[in-house]
């Protein structure tokens, strides 16, 4: 039976194993988090992703958990509003795609390979030996284990990355924005909805997934350069952030005193990473660690969830590990990179630059409103899933 090591207990990495399981593969998930990470703000599964699902036999829980956001609002730098649309107008969405709490669809991944994985939370993977019988592993605990393949799936900032192909900065294309995230009171009575203010080169938006006492608040600049130096130090992050919205108005003092102080702050930069080859010997990178397109494109979850099952499809088929790799990487990559390729427009959208642009932005808004909603973007749907496993 082959032995696999996967790191990242996100997304990528417990669909990936609820494939391998399927075909007989021994799985372990390493995650340095102590326990599954739960909560979360609101993703996104679309087009060709929504397929993986279904064959995983979740898309009835999911629909389930669906947030249905109604109405997206945008406001002046004074609070007043500019345009108010649904959010199938703003973001081209149909009736199949599934907005869910990140927490929610985290949680349904594990439960589908809870009794068949080993998980190894609280650990890391610190150093990693390749050779021809298999990957000897250093775990940050001291443990020491060989397996025949190792997988990164452990995001954006990735260590197994990291270990094999060399520093994230040659690989992290910044696209010049940071963003902060945490849970905050429901001061606004906001309910399946989206309020979003903006001064040219930032924005303060305020999601509540339901009709509860709390809302998900982001805050999103600009920046010259990605504070790398940043991302280890939260009382860093959180300088950073008060710094750049300090004399703001609207609502943003109060978010700027919650980001403060919250629990649950995640604060990255909005990037993309660019590899010219996802995998080296034993070991190969699955999701947001291979292809992250940032969240400006919605995509991050959807392109790791079909990137894991291509993965596990063709290791399930191949006669060997390096023609697996291969097939993956080929098969997925132009999907990847079309899909990467969604954040010019967005951008522009999020976080006009200056004052013109962000008054062009909001008379476009405007109009948009009035008109049928855009159809769906082809980049969603641009791969057709092939047929590995028998459908569940």
């Amino acid at each position: 039976m082959t032995s696999v090591l996967i790191s990242g207990a996100s997304i990528a990495g417990p669909a990936l194993a609820h494939w391998l399981r399927r075909s007989g593969f021994d799985v372990t998930i390493v995650e340095k988090s102590h326990t599954l990470r739960g909560g979360g703000y609101p993703i996104d599964i679309r087009g060709t992703a929504v397929g993986v699902v279904e064959r995983m036999g979740l898309l009835p829980r999911l629909r389930e958990a669906h947030v249905d956001t109604q109405r997206i609002t945008m406001l002046d730098a004074d609070g007043s509003v500019v345009t108010s649309m649904s959010a199938v107008a703003l973001t081209g969405s149909r009736d199949e795609d599934i907005e869910i709490p990140r927490g929610e669809l985290t949680t349904m991944l594990y439960d589908t390979v809870r009794d068949d994985v080993e998980f190894l939370f609280d650990n890391s993977i610190v150093a990693l030996n390749d050779h021809a019988d298999g990957v000897d592993v250093t775990f940050r605990s001291g443990l020491e284990r060989t397996y025949d393949l190792v997988i990164g799936a452990d995001g954006l900032h990735s260590g197994v990355r990291a270990l094999v192909f060399g520093p994230e900065e040659q690989f992290h294309h910044y696209l010049g924005y940071c963003f902060a995230g945490f849970t905050m009171p429901n001061r606004l009575g906001l309910a399946h909805e989206g309020v979003m203010w903006n001064q040219p080169g930032r924005a303060a938006a305020l999601y509540a997934a339901g009709t509860g006492g709390t809302v998900h608040g982001f805050l999103n600049f600009a920046l010259p350069e990605a504070p790398f130096g940043a991302f280890k130090d939260p009382a860093a992050q959180r300088d950073l952030v008060a710094s750049v919205f300090a004399g703001d108005g609207w609502e943003v003092p109060h978010m700027v005193e919650t980001m403060r102080t919250a629990d649950d702050l995640f604060f990255d930069t909005v990037s993309q990473i660019h590899l010219p080859r996802w995998s080296s010997g034993r070991v190969a990178l699955v999701g947001d660690a291979a292809y992250a397109p940032s969240f400006l494109t919605g995509q991050g979850s959807s392109l790791a969830l079909v990137g894991a099952y291509v993965l596990a499809g063709h290791l399930a088929t191949a006669h060997d590990h390096t023609a697996a790799f291969d097939a993956y990487e080929r098969q997925t990559r132009p999907f990847v990179e079309a899909n990467q390729g969604i954040v010019g427009k967005s951008r522009s959208e999020m976080l006009p630059g200056t004052a013109e642009a962000l008054a062009a932005r909001n008379a476009a808004l405007r109009t948009r409103a009035t008109m049928p909603a855009e159809q769906p973007r082809p980049e969603h749907s641009a791969m057709e899933l092939p047929e590995f496993i028998p459908s569940s």
